[in-house]
């Protein structure tokens, strides 16, 4: 068998960290034997490698290797996919299609981001590992095949069992040995490695001398978080060797090509999602209330612009009372009775006294309550209005100041009768 660094030499791996060469070591030791292999590890570790050594050391070494990228396909199409087709299965299935499975028959499949296949799929799956049984889609005959599985993903596997986005068996039937790849930035002694296989790599294939990188320069790059891994650090590498003109790249001109980004988060995806879940409640809640509010201010202004028995604006009429009643002024009085304010004519004639029941509606006695919610403020004016309509949405809604159709819906959602 090949050493370590023959190993790295084949495959076109670079770096020394411990943790990289556990990986490898273990990749060697089960690639003999026909158990099933997960590799875990962040986005755009190089999770890929694992898989092709595992089959190249193996005695299937000679038959298909077939690398199946599961969250790259529809889940309409999955079962599809992996399994096969009987003519006519489905709208589209104009012939028979065989599956990766039926035609890796002998070989290696990888199942690339595992943690996303369907809950139905995950089934099916299972069954194969079991007793290496199938069913194309759309047929009832019992198919065999002989197939050497190995899965990555990123997703924490425990957190998605637990949320019942992952079958517990099958994780245990997949994971029979995990080997898991380290982040780069824990291989801090690697990175500068990397770069200079990737600038030595671009600058052949663009034909231009490789990049170097100064001190500073290396230090900074080895700092780095490197959230997109290997991947990133290649992407950032090939730009640098196309747009540099100065083949010596200082602290500086790396700055620019980093992230600006301070968070770093790494790119581990997280089956719990209860803080992004919490977040969009909170974003909802901010919703209904702004939607409360503006319905709050057009109630207010409808009730400002009501006119007096004269055709005279109510709230020229009696400002001092509406200021109360909408706590615009800091009166102390919580309690009151609103009465109304005899009009001023003139300083040398004062007006003539009126009744009340002539000349102004009255405004009812606000009695000292319990603070309520804004909801139960809705709710209250709500029923107030089609009480004061009797029972009629459209004319209750124009009192209100919103659409009939956004009365409809608050009438169902909060339970209301039209009679209340």
């Amino acid at each position: 068998m090949d050493t370590l660094q023959q190993l790295k030499q084949r495959f076109g791996i670079i770096g020394n960290h411990p943790g990289l060469n556990r990986a490898l070591e273990k990749a060697l030791r089960v690639a003999a034997t026909e158990i099933s292999v997960l590799v875990t590890g962040e986005s755009g570790v190089g999770k890929e490698n694992i898989p092709k050594i595992i089959h190249q050391y193996s005695a299937r070494k000679h038959a298909k290797y077939i690398a199946v990228n599961c969250g790259a396909i529809p889940e309409g199409t999955i079962d599809s996919e992996l399994f096969g087709h009987e003519k006519g299965a489905f709208t589209g299935a104009t012939s028979t299609r065989s599956g990766y499975f039926e035609e890796a028959d002998g070989g290696t499949i990888f199942l690339d981001e595992v943690g996303e296949l369907p809950m139905t799929t995950q089934v099916r799956l299972l069954r194969v590992l079991e007793n290496g049984e199938f069913f194309k889609v759309g047929s009832s005959k019992v198919q065999k095949t002989n197939v050497r599985i190995v899965a990555a993903t990123n997703v924490k596997m425990q957190e998605a069992i637990q949320k019942n986005k992952f079958r517990e068996d099958l994780y245990y039937r997949l994971s029979t040995v995990e080997i898991y790849i380290p982040p780069l930035r824990e291989r801090q002694e690697d990175i500068h490695l990397l770069f200079r296989k990737f600038a030595a790599d671009f600058a052949e294939k663009y034909r231009m001398p490789p990049l170097r990188l100064d001190e500073n320069a290396q230090q900074l790059l080895s700092q780095h978080r490197w959230s997109g891994n290997i991947r990133q650090l290649r992407n950032i590498a090939e730009q640098m060797s196309v747009l540099e003109k100065d083949r010596l790249i200082a602290v500086d001109k790396l700055r620019y090509y980093l992230p600006t980004d301070n968070t770093q988060l790494p790119a581990l995806v997280d089956s719990d999602k209860s803080s992004s879940d919490f977040a969009s409640e909170r974003e909802i809640l901010y919703k209904v209330l702004f939607d409360m509010k503006s319905d709050l201010n057009d109630l207010k202004q409808l009730t400002r612009d009501l006119l007096d028995a004269d055709g005279q604006p109510l709230k020229e009429r009696n400002q001092t009372l509406i200021n109360k009643i909408y706590g615009e002024t800091n009166s102390p009085t919580e309690h009151f009775e609103a009465l109304p304010v005899a009009p001023t004519t003139s300083t040398d004639q004062p007006a003539p006294q009126q009744h009340v029941e002539d000349k102004y509606q009255y405004v009812e006695t606000i009695e000292e309550e319990e603070p309520l919610s804004l909801q139960e403020k809705e709710v209250e004016m709500i029923r107030r209005a089609l009480e004061r309509s009797h029972g009629r949405r459209k004319r209750a809604a124009q009192e209100l100041g919103i659409s009939e159709r956004t009365l409809y819906r608050k009438i169902k959602q909060f339970d209301l009768n039209d009679n209340e």
